[in-house]
C-alpha cells in the first residue's frame, strides 16, 4: 500500500518535529522511571502502577512511531509556493460572513495540522474546501449543519 503523503507548512514541520524530541528524550524517561518505581513495589501481578505505566509505555511509544511515519511523509510547503492571489494550502485567508458582518482570518493546512482553536482550519473540512481556489472578493456558499452560510474573501496573505 503506497504511503500517505504529509503535507505541513514549515510551522506545521517544526511542531511535529519538536513532539517529536520532546517524546523521545523527556517523556520516554518518565515512563521508565514510573516503571522502573512500580516493579520496585514488588509483585507484578497486582501491580496497578505497573499496568498504568505500562500503558502509557505503549501510548507514547505509539505516538512516537506515528510522528516518525507523517515526518518521513512528509511534504512540506515552500513560503514561495503559496499564492496571495488564490487560496492554497498555507494561505492566511480573512473571510467575512455575510450575514453577521463578523470577520475571522484562518490559515488553511492539511488535516495533519489543522487545529480550530488556533484557527487553522483543514483542506478538507467544508469551509476550508470552500475557500481553495477562492480569490479575493468571491463569495463562497457552504452548507453547514445550521443552513447555509455566505462568506466573502476579504483577503488572502502568506
Amino acid at each position: 500500500m503506497p504511503k500517505k503523503e504529509v503535507v505541513l507548512t514549515q510551522e506545521g514541520l517544526r511542531k511535529l518535529e519538536k513532539e517529536l524530541e520532546y517524546l523521545k528524550s523527556v517523556k520516554r524517561k518518565e515512563v521508565a522511571d514510573r516503571i522502573k518505581q512500580a516493579i520496585s513495589f514488588g509483585d507484578l501481578s497486582e501491580n496497578s502502577e505497573y499496568d498504568e505505566a505500562k500503558n502509557e509505555q505503549a501510548f507514547v511509544e505509539g505516538k512516537i512511531a506515528m510522528l516518525e511515519e507523517k515526518l518521513r511523509n512528509a511534504k512540506v510547503i515552500d513560503d514561495a509556493d503559496i499564492s496571495t492571489e488564490t487560496v492554497t494550502l498555507g494561505s492566511k485567508v480573512l473571510i467575512r460572513d455575510l450575514d453577521t458582518e463578523e470577520a475571522i482570518e484562518y490559515t488553511i493546512v492539511s488535516s495533519a495540522e489543522a487545529n480550530p482553536i488556533d484557527f487553522k482550519i483543514s483542506n478538507e473540512s467544508p469551509v476550508g474546501k470552500a475557500l481553495m481556489g477562492a480569490k479575493k472578493g468571491d463569495v463562497i456558499e457552504i452548507s453547514v449543519p445550521a443552513g447555509q452560510v455566505r462568506y466573502r474573501v476579504e483577503e488572502i496573505k502568506k
